[in-house]
């Protein structure tokens, strides 16, 4: 949004309203041809979609009814007001176009999967015609990965390490708990911030405005495995929501890992609950401070018979079920 060059503002404008339903379009027709040649080969039973991207999505419903077989498609996030067209402008003749694709997929699916409850329900007031063959099948944690992880490791000199593992946006900023982390250090406390994945401009600058600027270690990407390891490592975990209807797949992981979680999301009741439930973690607004997470985190004892209908062999077994049933 910084850049106010002419050529700049003219390709998200072109990004925003041509690239319809997103900029994976143009692999639309290829994937299509690609497909009929691998359908006239291979028996096939069902076609699964998942997006983002949603083209993926117009692929598997074109090769569906070509081929006269069952479409599922998983919905990670949402279509036509996915969080990142957040203060874009698309036009209205966009919208309409990119709202009859979402609604010709959906009532053409045999069945569909959403990856949170608050999705499903937003899509079933939307369109209530596919009320009875929605699904939710959360992201979920993979119990094989844990398994194959050496015990935490020693904790550094002493330092508590809070850490946000995953990508974190402008948006996700919980400015007011910087200066909390700020207050704890002041009193004593031996803080140490952990960012794994990529960092906004502004949420760097917040914490340096803090006067935290040599607390955070900004480690970039890391290998699967390395990134688990360094949940089992650390003290507290952050997790920050971008809309009500998200679930941070993270999420799942960080209940896995057992560690108390703080989390920040506006009106995400989803969040809030399945954090209340296992015991986990307490949630709070972007506009509060989070200062009374560091008095009761001691509290939050994880329910490991909770969480384990998250593992995925669990999901997988269901979803083998949704596809059984078509």
């Amino acid at each position: 949004k910084k850049n106010k060059s002419f050529t700049h503002r003219l390709s998200i404008w072109i990004r925003m309203n041509l690239f319809i339903p997103d900029a994976r379009v143009g692999w639309y027709f290829p994937a299509v041809k690609s497909g009929i040649n691998l359908l006239d080969k291979e028996k096939v039973d069902a076609i699964v979609s998942i997006g983002p991207p949603h083209t993926t999505h117009l692929v598997g419903k074109k090769l569906a009814a070509k081929f006269n077989l069952p479409h599922v498609p998983v919905l990670i996030d949402p279509w036509t007001d996915i969080a990142y067209y957040k203060d874009f402008t698309r036009n209205l003749i966009t919208k309409r176009i990119d709202n009859h694709l979402e609604k010709s997929v959906l009532e053409n699916s045999k069945a569909i999967v959403f990856v949170t409850k608050t999705m499903y329900e937003d899509y079933e007031k939307k369109y209530p015609t596919i009320k009875n063959k929605t699904n939710v099948l959360y992201w979920g944690y993979s119990e094989e990965d844990f398994s194959l992880l050496p015990n935490p490791l020693p904790k550094e000199m002493g330092a508590e390490v809070l850490l946000h593992s995953g990508n974190i946006f402008d948006y996700q900023n919980p400015k007011l708990f910087w200066l909390t982390l700020k207050n704890e250090i002041n009193k004593g406390r031996n803080l140490k911030i952990k960012f794994i994945g990529t960092v906004a401009p502004e949420i760097k600058q917040s914490i340096a405005n803090t006067g935290l600027n040599e607390y955070p270690e900004y480690r970039g990407f890391l290998p699967y495995r390395e990134m688990l390891q360094e949940m089992l490592n650390a003290n507290y975990l952050l997790v920050c929501a971008t809309e009500p209807r998200h679930v941070p797949g993270k999420l799942f992981e960080y209940l896995r890992a057992g560690k108390p979680i703080i989390a920040f999301g506006n009106d995400n009741t989803e969040v809030k609950d399945i954090l209340t439930k296992a015991n986990a973690g307490i949630m709070y607004r972007y506009d509060e401070s989070g200062e009374e997470f560091f008095n009761i985190y001691s509290k939050f004892k994880i329910d490991k018979e909770f969480i384990k209908q998250f593992e995925r062999k669990n999901i997988t077994q269901n979803f083998k079920e949704i596809l059984d049933k078509l």
